[in-house]
């Protein structure tokens, strides 16, 4: 960035004694459209700095004696973007302290303007480090248009000059950085105030460019116009939720239905199950009281058998006694059968004795019989 110095002791003119314009008129819209629509974008992306100004159309005063010079279009860093309520009526150097424009822009109109030559000498002398020129006159490479050729059809779109030693060197690319800017510049299709062509953007280090105000509103109207077909199918969506809800609302009534049909047959299987219990638990009490009874008939049994038994017993105890009796009558039958005997015996000892004694006596003791 050029700064020029100037003698205190002179008395400069002032920005409202200078003329603001040069009254030369312009013979296409694209002079006014390009710088505004590089103005429009600068004015958002650079919308919280207050230390540039883009000048459109407006005079550049740098020497005193000198008339101003009007690009279509310029750049300054380091200045006041609004000076006064009353805002700029040209750019004053030496009301800029001394700051010359960065940047300045030409488009080239059908009659040609000396942009390549003239213009170019003035801005170099200016100090302008850039120098941009848009054409939209050129003749593309290998275009098959015929007839007489301006003196500025064989230049490209766009070209970014830069000043070195005094002399502007053509810089090449689309978009081309700018480092001293912090911006590029170069071209792109897009739409600016309803125009869809050609216009010269500003561009981000990565080369992605910077959208006009119909651009971004259009992208705007865009994203709201995604926003809301998002929003109707979100719509659709949360009604199709809706039935889903409703088909499950529905199929929870029934499933609840079904459970209340089935708690209900479960409460009726439990009065079942707890008449069953009653009836179990009331035969139980019958199987109790039959086990009682029989236990009761069984001791009452056993009681019996007990007295049968003892009354066996005393049986046996007197068929014992009897025995004995008859053990007790036999052996006294037995000794008077033995006593018997013996005394049989003893008669015979005598029979036969007295037998003897008669067969001695000559007698025959049977003839006696």
């Amino acid at each position: 960035m050029k700064i020029l110095s100037y003698d205190s002791t002179l008395r400069l003119p002032t920005a409202e004694e200078l003329p603001d314009s040069d009254d030369t008129p312009v013979d296409n819209e694209l002079q006014n459209l390009i710088p505004n629509a590089a103005d429009d974008i600068l004015s958002r992306i650079w919308a919280q700095r207050d230390d540039w100004f883009w000048g459109v159309d407006m005079g550049i005063y740098y020497h005193p004696e000198k008339p101003a010079l009007v690009p279509d279009g310029f750049l300054s860093i380091g200045v006041q973007r609004i000076k006064s309520a009353a805002l700029r009526l040209s750019y004053v150097v030496w009301e800029e302290k001394g700051i010359v424009p960065i940047l300045v822009m030409e488009v080239v109109s059908k009659t040609y303007g000396g942009e390549y030559d003239k213009k170019m000498a003035d801005y170099a002398e200016l100090g302008a480090l850039y120098y941009v020129i848009y054409n939209p006159f050129c003749r593309p490479i290998g275009s098959g248009r015929r007839g007489r050729r301006s003196r500025h059809a064989d230049h490209q779109p766009l070209e970014v000059y830069k000043l070195e030693e005094d002399q502007y060197r053509l810089l090449s690319g689309n978009p081309i950085w700018l480092p001293e800017i912090g911006l590029g510049i170069g071209t792109g299709l897009g739409r600016y105030r309803g125009r869809s062509r050609e216009w010269v953007y500003w561009y981000d280090q990565e080369g992605r460019r910077y959208l006009t105000s119909d651009e971004l509103a259009e992208q705007e109207r865009q994203r709201a116009q995604q926003a809301q077909q998002e929003v109707e199918q979100e719509r659709q969506r949360a009604q199709q939720a809706q039935q889903e809800v409703e088909q499950e609302r529905q199929r929870v009534q029934q499933a609840q239905q079904e459970v209340e049909q089935e708690r209900q047959r479960v409460q009726q299987a439990q009065q079942e199950v707890e008449q069953e219990r009653q009836r179990a638990q009331q035969a139980q009490q019958e199987v109790e009281q039959e086990r009682q009874r029989a236990q009761q008939e069984v001791e009452q049994e056993r009681q019996r058998a007990q007295q049968a038994q003892q009354e066996v017993e005393q049986e046996r105890q007197r068929a014992q006694q009897a025995q004995q009796e008859v053990e007790q009558e036999r052996q006294r039958a037995q000794q008077e059968v033995e006593q018997e005997r013996q005394r049989a015996q003893q008669a015979q000892q005598r029979a036969e004795r007295l037998a003897e004694y008669l067969r001695s006596q000559n007698i025959d003791p049977d003839q006696l019989m």
